[in-house]
């Protein structure tokens, strides 16, 4: 006879002793596995293994597989977050210029500001706006000096508060013109306007990169330029404006992400004056540095003419961003293009992952507003488009506005903005 499984049994025709005694151990067998399934959910029901609701399978954290699709499309849906940052160029007030800030002050110091106030606008747009302030202030006491060893005033500092902007650029070939005390008086100067600043420090506590908050996202900002001049200083105090060191720059980067930013931005003073094409040196470091994976965006400056805009490795590298405010213009010693400078966009992309992870930050690609210096009005930073978009101006101001455009045009012109 076949042995008869649990499920297979059957109640027998009449009841006898030895039935009586199957059908009580039967039912001893279903009430423990009865209590077996009910200890095992209780146990499932208490752990982070899938139970059962209402509406069905419920996964591990507890939502519903709807809950869980919904919260997935969420992360997918939710648009980026963008953040608008933007950078200038040089910054270097010949004596012209503070002839100019003498009489715009009417006697009473010097008033840089309304050189700044044709872009004031643009560079209100951006959540960060980095200018590159090449030269030191002179400190208090002092003379005011100009080329080759500046001194400028220092109500500099106030002129590009002025304007909107975040924080300097401070690290050039200048940075030593009027030694220790000169770094000391431009980062106090910068300070008291609000102005945040990199490439030049008082203490060796300021020579360290920070991290800093843009609309919540982690960012930190490096400084170096490739000499002084000749001048000569010692090796102690170069701390105060570090010159460009692939080993140090690529450090102070790391040490920045772990510190939690999530973009490191690196202004770099280098270059050929008045070269359009960048130097092989110039090359080597962007390709060395971009490649790195601990540097997101390289700006350059120093050359005084517009130089190209290449990405590298991933990273967006500026060669050169031209000169912002000066007294050069097209003579014997300069050429025209260093009348030329723009304004540099990016935006700094933030997207969710998946939740629980933490959210990628990328840089976008740039949009180039070019500028012209006026000598002719006061030495004011023009926003070339939006001048030229008036119906009132002289056809010599408009040719040479045009002029500009083509050049910067012929260079970047993919990037010019429409």
């Amino acid at each position: 006879m076949r042995r008869r499984t649990r499920c297979q049994w059957r109640a027998p025709r009449r009841p006898c002793s030895a039935h009586v005694f199957v059908a009580i151990t039967i039912i001893l067998c279903l009430t423990t596995v009865a209590c077996v399934n009910s200890d095992a959910s209780e146990s499932r029901s208490t752990s982070a293994a899938p139970t059962h609701s209402e509406n069905g399978y419920v996964d591990h954290d507890g939502r519903t597989p709807a809950t869980a699709a919904v919260s997935a499309d969420t992360v997918e849906n939710t648009p980026p977050k963008t953040t608008k940052i933007s950078f200038t160029g040089d910054i270097l007030p010949h004596s012209p210029l503070w002839n100019q800030a003498a009489i715009n002050a009417s006697g009473s110091g010097y008033d840089f500001a309304p050189m700044f106030a044709d872009i004031g606008g643009v560079i209100a747009e951006s959540s960060l706006a980095i200018c590159h302030l090449e030269t030191p202030i002179a400190p208090p006491g002092e003379e005011l000096t100009t080329y080759p060893l500046y001194g400028v005033p220092r109500e500099i500092a106030e002129g590009i508060a002025s304007a909107g902007y975040d924080r300097c650029s401070t690290a050039s070939n200048h940075s030593f013109d009027r030694g220790v005390a000169g770094i000391d008086t431009t980062v106090a100067a910068l300070e008291a306007n609000g102005v945040a600043q990199s490439g030049m420090a008082r203490t060796l506590e300021e020579s360290v990169p920070t991290v800093f908050d843009v609309d919540g996202t982690g960012v930190a900002h490096l400084s170096y330029t490739y000499g002084y001049n000749g001048l000569n200083v010692s090796s102690d105090q170069r701390w105060r404006s570090p010159l460009i060191d692939v080993d140090q720059i690529l450090s102070e980067s790391t040490k920045a992400k772990q510190s939690g930013a999530e973009i490191v931005i690196l202004s770099l003073h280098w270059g050929t004056e008045y070269l359009q094409t960048p130097n092989s040196e110039q090359r080597q470091l962007a390709e060395s540095i971009a490649g790195s994976g601990v540097v997101d965006l390289i700006i350059g400056h120093h050359a005084h003419v517009i130089q190209p805009i290449e990405e590298i490795n991933g990273v967006w590298v500026v060669f050169g961003l031209g000169n912002s405010l000066s007294n050069m213009r097209e003579s014997q010693w300069y050429p025209a293009e260093s009348q030329d400078g723009m304004i540099v966009e990016f935006e700094l992309i933030k997207t969710a992952e998946a939740p629980g992870s933490p959210p990628s930050v990328s840089v976008g690609d740039p949009i180039v507003r070019p500028t012209w210096v006026d000598r002719d009005r006061g030495w004011v930073i023009r926003d070339v488009l939006t001048e030229l978009a008036r119906v009132d101006l002289s056809p010599p101001y408009r040719n040479a506005l045009n002029a500009s455009l083509e050049r910067t045009t012929s260079l970047l012109g993919k990037y010019i903005a429409s």
